[in-house]
């Protein structure tokens, strides 16, 4: 069907862009699984001390870790140390230290760099994604099924409004002011419409205020959000590549999508039962956890095979396995899942920020002149949108409707990959593609510390949704 091979090529060839040079290669050069595990762990020793270091100075700062994580990353990576860097970032295995360590120290055969540099990236890439599947797992472990639904139609109004906002205002402004054409203007103002849940919810966890109402509107709405987000991805890219829109790969989308989250929310109390009897029946250690990730990587592979992120399926089976908080195994699995989210979880932030390529601020290069002040554009209907969108929320009296909106500015992982979408399509200009990934850095770095100013450290925890009987 035409429609399920469109979303096959826009959902598949990011991997197999990475992919396909490594087979081309294998067909002359073997990568060696020694010399590919030895970069592997070298660069997890710079990702955790990169973590680790930019994780307690950002908090000495009075920050959130999680910036921190963000900045080590980007000090790791292509911006400044290269220890840590990305084939997608126009680099190859000569710019690698940590390939340059291998082969003065391990004796990596200099003909072998280029294959073992793709397949060592593969390998970290798997773990980052593994990291934020694992993020979004223990937020919804640590969410409440009954708080959602209680601030769900605040959540979908946000996310209605944080959508249709910055993309109106930017498609508008990047055709008006700066007379761009009609297919990338779609793109740019498509890109604003994303929002980071990873970094979002993350932060929200580490200023204990996930469960208020204001975290719990941001964290439906971000989930909406980012159902939204695919589906207008989707048809962006089938705008780009054809010059029209595929209707039934959009409507393929968003049916999938209702039924995918609708249906697990509803199941819920089934698999609350059944992992229960079965995880009380164990002996052995991990009794609860190994269930738990069980369940969680199924629901991720099912909503990443059809063609949903495998993050929103991590994100579903928490919210599944909510209703055990007052249970042994229940209080077993919120412990156990802690040091496993402690390991992986910061791999995925610190290679966000090694990806994050801060040439593009250099006004000394003329292609990103023009970005800058596209860019600029791009950033403030990016932070104003998504502000504005806090203050649609009705019915609620006393609620911080400036958080809200904060906690939706962050673009992150989502943005980058709309910047990643459109230049692979060919839609955008090197200005263009400049100001994305410059929109995406500011609001990224910008929200969390900001995050944490609108919400004051003094906020009673009397703000937190209200448990509902029945």
């Amino acid at each position: 069907m035409a429609g399920s091979n469109f979303v096959s090529e826009i959902f598949l060839f990011p991997l197999s862009g990475k992919i396909a040079p490594i087979l081309a290669m294998a067909t002359e050069i073997k990568a060696e699984p020694a010399m590919v595990l030895a970069g592997v762990l070298l660069s997890l020793v710079a990702i955790y001390i990169a973590s680790k270091a930019g994780g307690e100075f950002f908090n000495w700062l009075g920050f959130p870790p999680v910036l921190g994580e963000l900045v080590g990353g980007v000090v790791i990576g292509i911006s400044a140390l290269n220890l840590v860097i990305f084939p997608e970032n126009g680099v190859d295995s000569s710019a690698s230290i940590i390939v340059k360590m291998l082969e003065l120290t391990a004796g990596l055969a200099p003909d072998a760099a280029e294959v073992t540099f793709q397949a060592q990236s593969e390998v970290l890439e798997v773990l980052a994604e593994i990291g934020v599947i694992i993020l979004l797992f223990e937020i919804g472990l640590e969410s409440n099924i009954k708080d959602l639904m209680q601030v769900g139609v605040q959540s979908l109004v946000v996310a209605t409004v944080g959508v249709t906002l910055p993309f109106v205002a930017g498609t508008a402004g990047m055709m008006g002011i700066f007379h761009v054409s009609a297919v990338p203007a779609i793109f740019a103002g498509a890109a604003l419409t994303a929002t980071s849940i990873g970094i979002t919810s993350r932060v929200l966890t580490e200023i204990n205020r996930l469960n208020t109402k204001e975290g719990q509107i941001i964290l439906g709405a971000a989930v909406i959000d980012d159902v939204m987000g695919i589906i207008i991805l989707a048809v962006v890219a089938s705008l780009a590549k054809t010059g029209e829109v595929d209707i039934i790969n959009a409507v393929y989308l968003i049916v999938s999508a209702s039924v995918f989250l609708v249906g697990a929310v509803l199941l819920g109390r089934f698999f609350n039962d059944t992992f229960i009897f079965f995880a009380e029946k164990f002996k052995t250690r991990g009794r609860a956890v190994i269930p738990a990730l069980t369940i969680a990587l199924f629901m991720s592979y099912v909503g990443a095979a059809i063609h949903l992120e495998a993050i929103l399926g991590a994100f579903a089976a928490g919210l599944v396995l909510d209703n055990l908080h007052e249970t042994e195994v229940g209080r077993e699995l919120e412990k156990l899942i802690l040091p496993i989210s402690d390991v992986l979880v910061p791999i995925f932030f610190v290679t966000v920020g090694a990806k994050t390529n801060l040439g593009v601020l250099n006004p000394a290069v003329p292609a990103n002149r023009e970005g800058l002040v596209i860019a600029i554009f791009l950033i403030v209907v990016a932070i104003v949108g998504k502000v504005a969108c806090g203050f649609s929320v009705f019915g609620l009296g006393n609620v911080n409707r400036l958080a809200i909106g904060v906690g939706m500015v962050p673009r992150g992982e989502v943005g980058l990959v709309f910047a990643a979408v459109g230049s692979a399509s060919g839609a955008l200009s090197p200005a263009l593609d400049v100001a994305i990934i410059l929109m995406v850095i500011i609001t990224t770095f910008l929200a969390p510390p900001l995050l944490r100013v609108v919400f004051g450290e003094g906020e009673p925890e009397a703000e937190e949704v209200p448990e509902t009987s029945g």
